[in-house]
Order: structure tokens, then C-alpha cells, then sequence
């Protein structure tokens, strides 16, 4: 039901909330009983000098009557019945819920946003329990430490008639045991609180790379054909951005290959060409390069290009070993940060189908089930020689796609830990999201 034809059932909640019988309204507006009440139920339109004595009467803007909810509002409501179709909302009468009650539907759509944070905090806390090494550090000695408390505090209650020398002797272990484990869960704290802040000192010369890169929305217009820049211009003005020695030897190798994708393929011609077929491959040979360098670049363009083609689009690259290279993650395609990724996903098979191209359609397991076309190719790095195993690396490219069908539509996880797939036969581990929990 449009927007417009809600009208009625403003009007029948504002009478409704004041009080007012249906009679008086329709008296004071100067109509009958009998038509207010077709008008109420959205069965004639209304409009001009009878929505103003109706709004007069009240008490209310008539722009209240005639707009009411918000489309933001409206979309965040079609957004959480999408997030769980098990649960059956009406979802074509989604615009006549925020009209009538407009409250209960702010509630129900902020209700929806704190649940989506607070899954997504789970899940940035889980990958980082499971794979960053500095918190494992901090964990492991926290851990530790109150074992030894409880061993120690065990055996001055279970032991009777302990000698003094040893009974101090083992409160002096406590007390030192006590302080390691207040500085251990001091760390372990500053360790969390790091993970959830932006301007906190990044643990891995990878984070920094990519928080650079982020926040430049993975676009560098000065090492573009005809920029301003040398790379070595770049990482120097990068300044604190890339603290480190290893971040910066990372982050020049990263943006050498971009400046070398900028020079080959022009932002313009390659734009005006994906908006005629969005095929990597395709595309790859039109240009004369290889469809990595092509995904590497339908991931960086800019901002106002990508949106011309449905983008942003979403990248990841990895070595032979699945190890991730590199990483542009969408806020509907979260990448694990510390690789651990889903098998099922076809960055993993083109490493086995070296040279070519895949293309597959997915669903993502999590909470909003977005669908998704992937593009994915292995590829060998440098010259190949004779006599000497090429060294592969896979790229894929993801690309939003709402429309796509239910046919050939390949369900996959973001990483085992967070992957609410009751049955899976590529599960490593147990989820903490399990369907069947």
C-alpha cells in the first residue's frame, strides 16, 4: 500500500489517541459519520480543505496526515522482516504499521539496528578471540594466572597443619599472583577496547595497510593516470596512518600494483565499458590484462563510478596457502580479519582451477542473507620460467546483487565460528549462531 493511500488510518490514529468519537470528527469536518469512516479505512482519497478541517479539527499538522512515517523508517521495518522471514511479518502492510503507529514501529526498527550491533560486535569479538595473537596472549596469561591462584588457595584449605614457613611462603605466591593477574586483565581490557576503536594503535602492519586504505575508500586520485603523486610521495604524507616499517613495505607493494592498474586502465573508459556488462573476464580482455587486475580495479574506483555500476564492490585476494593479501570488505559481505575463511567460497576454488574464470551466485549465511555475484580467478604472480613452479594468487570480486533468483543460489558462511549453517560439509568448528541453538 503507497504512501498516499494511508491517509485514513492516520487520521483513525490521531482520533484514536485524542479520544474522539467518530461521530464528532466527522461533525466538526463537516461530513458524515459514514464517510469518514470509508475515508478512515483507506477506501476514498482525501484531499484540499476537507484534510485541513480534519487536520484543524485534530490539532495536528495536515503534513502528519498526508506523509506520515518516514520512508527511513519503512525501509528499517522491511529490513528487520528480511533479517527473519521464519517470523512471518506482513511485510506488504509494513507502511500502514508505521502510519497507524508510528511509535510502536520506531521501536520495533531501533530495536532492529541495537540487535544488528550487537551481532556484529559478536562477531568482531569472536574472530579476534579465535585469531588475533595478541589477544590469545593476553587471554592465555590471564587464564594461567588464576589457575595458579586456585591451586595454590587449594592447598593452604586442604592442607592441615601446614608449617608456617610454607603457609607464608605460599600467601606471598597469592599476593604476586594477584598483581599479575590485575596487569594481565589490565591488558587484556586495553586489548578489547583497542579492537573496537579506530584511532587506537593497530596490532598488524595488515590493520594498518587497510585502515589507510579505508579511509581513502580504497581510491587514491593522486597515483591515478596523470596524479600528482609518486608513490613514495603517498606513504610519505601517510604519516602516523602507516607507523610501522612492515606496514609501509606492505602498503608500497599494495599501491605500486594500484598505481600500475591506474595506468592501464583509465577510471573513465573502464566505467563507461562495465556500465555495458559488469564481467570481469569480459572486460579483462577488452583491456588486455588479466581479470585479477581488472577486479583490483572495479574495487578501487571511485566513489561517484562505483555507484554509476551498483558498487561499491567488494574484494579479497589470497596466496597459494589462503592466506589473505588483501581486503575490502562490504558492510552486507563482512572478511574475517585473520583469514580462517569460509571454504565454500570460490576465492578458495579457483586456487585448484588455475586460469579460470568463476563465476558463482551466493547467499550469505548471517543476519541480513544478502545474495551476492562473485567473480573469482587464479592467477600465476610475475614471469612465469621454465623449470620453476608459478606461484599462484586468487582474487574475487563481490558484487551486490538483490535481484538474483533462488536458482543456483549457493548458500555460504562469512567464517565456521559465526556461520549460523546448521549442516555444512566444510564446518571446522562449532558456531556460536547455530540455527538449531
Amino acid at each position: 500500500m503507497a504512501k498516499a493511500t494511508l491517509t485514513g488510518s492516520r487520521i483513525r490514529e490521531r482520533r484514536g489517541i485524542r479520544g474522539m468519537r467518530q461521530a464528532e470528527l466527522a461533525r466538526q469536518a463537516g461530513i458524515s459519520a459514514s464517510y469518514l469512516n470509508l475515508i478512515e479505512h483507506n477506501r476514498r482519497r482525501i484531499g484540499g480543505k476537507l484534510l485541513l478541517d480534519i487536520a484543524a479539527a485534530l490539532e495536528v499538522e495536515p503534513s502528519l496526515l498526508s506523509e506520515g512515517a518516514e520512508a527511513a523508517l519503512i525501509s528499517a521495518l522491511r529490513e528487520a522482516a528480511a533479517d527473519r522471514p521464519e517470523v512471518g511479518a506482513e511485510a506488504d502492510a509494513v507502511e500502514e504499521f508505521a502510519g497507524r503507529f508510528p511509535g510502536w514501529a520506531a521501536l520495533a526498527a531501533a530495536q532492529h539496528r541495537a540487535i544488528e550491533g550487537l551481532e556484529r560486535t559478536v562477531e568482531a569479538l569472536t574472530d579476534r578471540l579465535a585469531h588475533d595473537p595478541h589477544l590469545a596472549a593476553s587471554m592465555h596469561e590471564v587464564l594461567s594466572t588464576v589457575t595458579a591462584i586456585h591451586s595454590t588457595a587449594s592447598i593452604l584449605v586442604e592442607t592441615k597443619g601446614l608449617e608456617p614457613e610454607w603457609r607464608d611462603r605460599f600467601h606471598r605466591n597469592i599476593n604476586e599472583d594477584s598483581q599479575r593477574l590485575a596487569e594481565g586483565a589490565q591488558r587484556l581490557v586495553s586489548e578489547l577496547e583497542a579492537g573496537q576503536r579506530r584511532d587506537a594503535t593497530l596490532g598488524a602492519p595488515q590493520d594498518e595497510v587497510e585502515a589507510f586504505l579505508s579511509d581513502r575508500a580504497f581510491h587514491l586520485a593522486e597515483l591515478e593516470r596523470g596524479g600528482s603523486a609518486t608513490v613514495e610521495e603517498v606513504l610519505g604524507a601517510a604519516g602516523t596512518a602507516l607507523n610501522s616499517g612492515a606496514a609501509r613495505d606492505m602498503a608500497r607493494v599494495i599501491l605500486t600494483r594500484y598505481a600500475e592498474d591506474a595506468a592501464r586502465l583509465p577510471v573513465g573508459p573502464v566505467t563507461e565499458a562495465a556500465a555495458k556488462g559488469l564481467d570481469p573476464a569480459a572486460l579483462a580482455a577488452r583491456f588486455g590484462v588479466g581479470p585479477g587486475a581488472m577486479m583490483r580495479r572495479l574495487a578501487t574506483l571511485p566513489p561517484d563510478a562505483a555507484a554509476r555500476l551498483g558498487g561499491p564492490f567488494g574484494l579479497v585476494a589470497c596466496d597459494a596457502s589462503g592466506t589473505f593479501t588483501f581486503r575490502r570488505p562490504l558492510p552486507a559481505f563482512p572478511l574475517p580479519r585473520f583469514g580462517a575463511a569460509c571454504p565454500l567460497w570460490p576465492l578458495f576454488q579457483a586456487l585448484s582451477r588455475p586460469m579460470i574464470p568463476l563465476r558463482q551466485h551466493l547467499s550469505l549465511a548471517s543476519r541480513a542473507e544478502g545474495r551476492f555475484v562473485t567473480h573469482a580467478v587464479a592467477e600465476p604472480v610475475g614471469v612465469m620460467r621454465a623449470g620453476r613452479e608459478p606461484l599462484f594468487e586468487a582474487h574475487m570480486l563481490i558484487v551486490p546483487d538483490a535481484e538474483i533468483g533462488e536458482d543456483d543460489l549457493r548458500r555460504v558462511g562469512v567464517t565456521c565460528r559465526i556461520c549460523p549453517r546448521a549442516e555444512c560439509r566444510g564446518r571446522r568448528e562449532p558456531s556460536i549462531m547455530a540455527e538449531s541453538a
